[in-house]
């Protein structure tokens, strides 16, 4: 059912005006609550969210593991709880992992559309995990690219991504071969120290920062997070959990949810870079979504 991004992105981008709408916009939402499992290196967190427009009740249970010794085990794994909000029963219970990596790449994919240069030929993806998959797929079915890039810190994962994707996929022997030149740029990775450095990266680019979700981790250098246009998906969770964001101590030009109201100026002219950290009302609204074309299919 998430099959299709471009099902699924209209959806998502009221989900995002309402959340930086405020009360306004109805969606109750705190910053995801993150139990550490220090013995095993990992982490369990705990996403809720309502929305009075969709009148859609969810939380995610999900946890990610930074260092892992089977590689066959995903970093990240979760569930989707589903509400009726009238009376707080279980509706369903869903494969999170799923929703969490379309509704991720479909976010990416709005920041992009609004962020990206005008004449953007080249993408590059750094990472070759689910979310690599995830936002290849969607990007080539809302975007014309000329050239698709991967670099992967082990270059066999790398080789079997581009085995098996549908498209061509040029794989780079480095990070910096990788992004010289790109006009759009994919960080998909569990780094906790930069890979992705400004002094590599093209003027005018658009970077979407999807890894690096606490508060100690980086995947792109100070150079790049203060010479750039900085979009978050939120404020608050921006300010509690993303390392690139605190510890650079960029400033926070917008909300993407801003963004797509107009309430804030897209400068796709400027180097832009959209930190992702996932919020739960993309979940909320990915679930329903999943779920209503699952009924109507029974």
């Amino acid at each position: 059912h998430l099959h299709r991004a471009s099902l699924l992105v209209p959806a998502l981008e009221a989900a995002l005006a309402n959340f930086s709408a405020g009360a306004a916009g109805g969606v109750v939402q705190p910053v995801r609550t993150v139990v550490p499992v220090p013995r095993h290196g990992g982490y369990l967190g705990v996403m809720p969210a309502y929305s009075a427009v969709d009148d859609a009740l969810t939380t995610k249970l999900v946890t990610f593991y930074e260092h892992k010794k089977d590689s066959s085990v995903p970093s990240h794994q979760a569930t989707v709880l589903l509400f009726d909000p009238r009376n707080g029963s279980l509706k369903a219970l869903l494969d999170g992992s799923v929703i969490t990596a379309k509704r991720t790449a479909a976010v990416s994919a709005i920041a992009t559309k609004l962020l990206m240069p005008a004449s953007a030929e080249v993408l590059c993806i750094l990472g070759a995990g689910v979310q690599a998959y995830s936002h290849y797929d969607t990007f080539t079915e809302l975007f014309t690219f000329k050239e698709v890039r991967i670099w992967n810190r082990t270059k066999e994962k790398a080789v079997k991504f581009a085995n098996s994707v549908t498209g061509p996929v040029l794989v780079c022997s480095s990070a910096q071969e990788a992004v010289t030149g790109a006009d759009v740029i994919v960080t998909v990775t569990m780094a906790t120290t930069p890979i992705l450095f400004g002094a590599w990266v093209k003027p005018g680019a658009h970077i979407n920062a999807v890894g690096a979700s606490r508060p100690d981790w980086r995947e792109l250098d100070d150079e790049l997070m203060k010479n750039s246009v900085l979009i978050v998906d939120s404020r608050e969770a921006a300010l509690t959990e993303s390392g690139d964001v605190i510890l650079s101590e960029a400033e926070i030009f917008a909300e993407l949810g801003e963004i797509v109201k107009g309430t804030k100026p897209a400068l796709p002219e400027k180097t832009t870079v959209f930190k992702s950290l996932g919020m739960a009302i993309e979940d909320a609204v990915a679930a329903k979504f999943v779920y209503e074309s699952w009924s109507a299919g029974n």
